[in-house]
């Protein structure tokens, strides 16, 4: 008998996760709940979901054995936490949330309860994090003393039609969301291959100047005005870590929105939008075939003749070479897989924890240190750029 999850949200991001848990071979069976009947009644249709649910604090007081959430991002932390203190296992989008004391509560209450809390960070599985995870491994790195993560996503790809579609008439209050709250992608892609944490940061953002009612303190429910931020980190071992989160900028986000460079006193790694080296001392080696998630139409393509069974899974189900798919579910050969192909391993991941009572590789610990520097650098960019400390909630427990 598997467990039952409960998706909290049926917008544009859960149709890609709902086919997945519901294709687990732990999972029993999928719930729903969305607060617009309409968007409700045609997800559950396109899905099969039976058992749907008006409100979230319908679903809470069910006997659903998990919840995932995928609702607008400064919503995360009060639903989380209420999730948790209602004895469902967890899974949120991220961020985790958007504020001090809701990540200190949400960590507090997951060590009460003993609960699995996972946040779904897509940059945790991302084929450059493999990669160099591997090579710190083998020790080709050296001493890792500077490393960049970056978000770079332009408004005018993607994002408008994003508010737009959740925000309703009032898009612009919401499509203001302060860059640095939204740190994930750029902050985990960085520690999660290095596995520190920061412990200071100053922070410089940048006045939008684009004059459309986005990013307009008059409009934006944070009053703010920042749409580009760049944020440089002391690290927990003394190195350095800068991000930048940027929202208005000449780039192509739909090729690769997330960056990552990585410097150490041996080797080093460096990510553009279509080319990733990893260099050392003698030369550089292109290795962005390895990195490059590929999509085959079937296990019957000829292109795929001659090459391992594991590639073969990996080319039809959206991965690149360097991931590992051994773990996965076989279910998931063929599935959609987004995010650079992180998705089939972020829903078995959740699954498993739960089932198998384990720490999920994103949990709450870990969550709290992909968000927090995100959280106080923009503390630090409202007050000029002022070097701040970061709280840390150390580390998970055994």
């Amino acid at each position: 008998m598997g467990i039952s999850i409960g998706v909290v949200g049926a917008g544009q991001f859960s149709r890609s996760f709902i086919p997945l848990f519901q294709a687990h071979p732990d999972v029993s069976e999928v719930r729903l709940t969305e607060i617009m009947p309409d968007r409700l009644k045609a997800a559950a249709e396109r899905h099969g979901i039976e058992k749907t649910y008006a409100s979230v604090d319908e679903l809470y007081a069910s006997d659903v054995d998990a919840i995932a959430i995928f609702t607008q991002r400064w919503t995360h932390g009060e639903l989380a936490l209420k999730a948790i203190q209602a004895g469902k296992h967890t899974y949120s989008s991220v961020p985790m949330a958007i504020t001090v004391d809701e990540i200190a509560a949400i960590v507090e209450a997951v060590k009460q309860t003993g609960l699995t809390y996972m946040m779904g960070e897509t940059s945790h599985y991302y084929p450059s994090s493999v990669f160099c995870r591997s090579k710190i491994a083998e020790g080709a790195f050296g001493r890792i003393f500077y490393a960049e993560g970056d978000y770079v996503h332009d408004m005018d790809l993607g994002f408008y039609d994003a508010y737009k579609y959740s925000g309703g008439d009032n898009w612009q209050e919401t499509a203001s969301f302060p860059p640095m709250l939204y740190p994930t992608h750029a902050v985990g892609n960085v520690l999660s291959v290095t596995g520190l944490y920061a412990t200071h940061v100053s922070c410089i953002g940048v006045q939008d100047q684009r004059g459309d009612g986005v990013f307009d303190k008059d409009v934006s429910l944070w009053q703010n005005d920042i749409s580009n931020a760049t944020a440089l980190f002391k690290m927990s071992d003394g190195g350095a870590m800068r991000t930048n989160e940027l929202r208005r900028v000449g780039y192509p986000s739909h090729i690769r929105e997330s960056r990552l460079r990585v410097f150490g006193t041996e080797a080093s790694f460096e990510q553009m939008a279509t080319v990733s080296l990893w260099q050392n001392k003698s030369g550089v080696e292109d290795v962005s075939d390895l990195l490059q998630p590929r999509r085959s139409a079937s296990l019957d393509d000829p292109e795929l003749e001659g090459i391992s069974p594991a590639l073969r899974d990996a080319f039809v189900s959206g991965s690149a070479p360097v991931h590992d798919r051994s773990a996965l579910p076989k279910e998931y050969t063929g599935m959609h897989n987004g995010h650079e192909g992180s998705h089939h391993f972020l829903a078995n991941d959740f699954v498993r924890s739960v089932v198998d009572k384990t720490l999920p590789p994103v949990n709450a610990w870990i969550a709290a240190r992909y968000c927090l520097p995100g959280i106080v650098a923009h503390e630090s960019a409202k007050q000029g750029g002022v070097q701040l400390p970061i709280p840390d909630h150390g580390d998970a427990p055994a």
